[in-house]
């Protein structure tokens, strides 16, 4: 409900971007919201593929292998 159907008055279209780190939920919901008040939805352009991981810093691996280490055994 946040976006206002008055934003959308004499506007031929409109594009949408979202980062790494939006939710996708949130991107469907602005694009079904969108698509209720009459707008036409293209399709998800999804660009390039990438696969690519970082490792985590040194600092907060260390910080991991502490936790891990000091970490009280489970009771099995």
């Amino acid at each position: 409900d946040d976006i206002q159907t008055e934003w959308l008055n004499n506007k031929q279209s409109i594009g949408i971007t979202a980062g790494a780190s939006a939710p996708e939920i949130l991107v469907q919901e602005v694009t079904q919201r969108l698509a209720a008040l009459g707008a036409k939805v293209l399709p998800d352009d999804q660009g390039i593929v990438e696969n690519v991981s970082f490792v985590l810093p040194k600092a907060l691996r260390q910080v991991d292998i502490k936790t891990e280490t000091n970490a009280a055994p489970a009771n099995k």
